[in-house]
């Protein structure tokens, strides 16, 4: 704004040419360095307009200072609680985010409890196999020391051979799901880490900015903090957070995920390997059967046989007096007829007498040397088939008894050894880890 003068006075107001100071003979005695009147009305009339001049600058800083200090207090007011309301704000996302990592932080806590859980499901499960293991490879062993009759590969090795192939897959994945579990129980703990200390900080941020959201003009405890506004270098302060909830998310779903393929996986197992073991159980106990019904119709053959054996022997016996019979009916004949060839001449002719000895036709009378011989040769031979009969028949009832001693060891190792000892096959509670 333009400045007023004040009012001066009309001799002020006239002004006369600046003259040098007076000098030569006239002043010499009087002044040597006086100022003439043009130069005193000069000299005070430049003071005041010099105050009139001071006078209207500072009418003007006040102004200007009054003004300033009323527009600096709203701002500052203003600023002060845009600041205040601000650091509420602030507190609200502080609080909310706190929240959002405490409930992930509880989530990831109880996963990783779920997971050790499971972890120590897995190993008791995988434990409990050793069990199943140790049950077929030894039920192996004992049918490898049937006779040898009996050491066939039928169908009940087979189906133990196939139990310890899923055993051993079974075991083999039950370690990879375990060191899976494992693996997802350290990444879970350290993203949970990374979220309490995330915790932590807002933790710490909250309570400098509630302390100094509760700073008031008449606070005490104030004070000035050169260069601290200065500007920070992390602005991504949400994004940061996101990021760690994202993976804390991430982590939780990959934990549900492994936890119902764990589940199935222990569900499957257990299923598998009851069912080989129902298969293995009723082969053994078609091949029980087998045995016992080969080892009764072997025990029913050597009962015959030896019935058998005993009527043959009967036979034989009966034969052999038959031939011992038949020696003096055939040296009476014999004798007979060696007298009657001593007779002399025309004596000795082919008589009622002789024709009777000789012709086979009469069987009723007595019997001839030709008859004799053909009927002892004949029991001869019959003696002698039933005589190699009997032979056969006691290396049958060998064989028979042999075979039976054979099907009795075998059904020994089938039903009171490998059977029996089935029977500490773990239930499905244990094999799944219970």
């Amino acid at each position: 704004s333009e400045l007023t003068l004040p009012a001066c006075p009309l001799s002020l107001r006239h002004t006369s040419p600046v003259l040098p100071p007076s000098a030569g003979t006239a002043t010499v005695g009087y002044r040597s360095a006086k100022y003439s009147p043009a130069e005193w009305f000069s000299n005070y009339h430049s003071i005041l307009q010099q105050a009139c001049d001071h006078r209207v600058r500072a009418r003007s800083v006040q102004r200007e200072s009054k003004t300033l200090k009323q527009d600096g207090e709203a701002d500052t007011q203003q600023s002060q609680a845009d600041g205040t309301r601000h650091l509420g704000a602030r507190l609200q996302d502080i609080h909310l985010l706190k929240s959002e990592l405490q409930r992930s932080i509880e989530q990831l806590m109880a996963d990783t409890h779920a997971l050790m859980a499971l972890k120590k499901r897995l190993e008791k499960a995988l434990d409990a196999t050793q069990i199943p293991y140790a049950i077929a490879t030894d039920n192996l062993n004992c049918r490898t020391r049937r006779p040898p009759a009996d050491l066939v590969r039928d169908s009940v090795e087979d189906e133990l051979l196939k139990e310890v192939d899923l055993i051993r897959s079974v075991q083999a994945l039950l370690k990879r799901t375990t060191a899976q579990v494992a693996s997802q129980i350290a990444m879970n703990r350290e993203a949970k880490q990374t979220l309490e200390l995330d915790w932590s900080d807002k933790q710490q941020a909250y309570g400098l900015d509630e302390r100094g959201g509760g700073y008031s003009n008449m606070s005490l405890d104030t004070q000035h903090h050169p260069g601290s506004a200065s500007m920070q270098e992390h602005a991504s302060w949400a994004e940061f957070t996101q990021v760690n909830l994202s993976k804390a998310q991430h982590e939780h779903q990959t934990t549900q995920s492994l936890r119902a393929l764990a589940e199935g996986i222990l569900q499957d197992t257990t299923e598998d390997l009851r069912v080989q073991c129902s298969r293995v159980d009723q082969a053994f106990s078609r091949r029980c059967e087998e045995l016992v019904e080969a080892k009764t119709q072997l025990e029913v053959k050597l009962a015959q046989i030896l019935e058998q054996i005993g009527d043959q022997e009967t036979n034989i016996v009966s034969l052999e007096q038959a031939v011992h019979n038949k020696e003096a009916p055939l040296r009476v004949a014999q004798s007979r007829l060696y007298l009657r060839s001593l007779r002399p001449n025309m004596e000795l002719c082919r008589d009622q007498a002789q024709l009777r000895y000789l012709h086979l036709r009469y069987l009723l009378f007595p019997v001839s040397p030709l008859l004799m011989s053909f009927l002892l040769a004949s029991l001869e031979q019959q003696l002698r088939e039933a005589r190699s009969s009997l032979s056969r028949l006691e290396e049958s009832r060998v064989a028979l008894e042999k075979d039976i001693n054979c099907k009795t060891h075998s059904l020994f190792i089938e039903r009171d050894k490998c059977t029996a000892q089935r029977r500490r096959y773990p239930p499905v509670s244990v094999l799944s880890g219970y």
